[in-house]
């Protein structure tokens, strides 16, 4: 038998319906590279959407700077209350921000909405 890892699924926001009510319900905060929206949900696990707009970059930016953020926020889920739809939106500020510095950005506005 292999012995397999498992790594940890992350659930996401696809239809445009559930941003929206995030982006109108839910509170938000932001510093330099990321603007945070959360809303409750009311169920077991947290939900995450990741917003890039084309000011950003092209494609492989965004891209890129999607994975960091994804990233960010698989190594800190558990630390993270549950029940949650979060959403990220990237400024523009954040194409050349590298892990390290989208990962504390994360942190520091999870700590500001008071889920760490």
């Amino acid at each position: 038998m292999w012995p397999f890892i498992f790594m940890k699924f992350t659930h996401s926001l696809k239809k445009n319906a559930d941003f929206r009510k995030v982006y109108r319900k839910g509170r938000s905060k932001a510093d330099r590279f990321l603007v945070l929206y959360v809303l409750p949900n009311d169920t077991d696990i947290n939900r995450l959407g990741i917003s890039v707009s084309k000011k950003v970059g092209n494609s492989v930016v965004r891209h890129h700077l999607t994975r960091l953020v994804r990233e960010s926020y698989r190594l800190h889920e558990d630390s993270y209350g549950k029940g949650y739809d979060f959403v990220v939106v990237l400024r523009t500020s954040s194409k050349d921000a590298g892990f390290h510095q989208i990962e504390d950005s994360l942190l520091t506005l999870m700590k500001y909405h008071g889920l760490i």
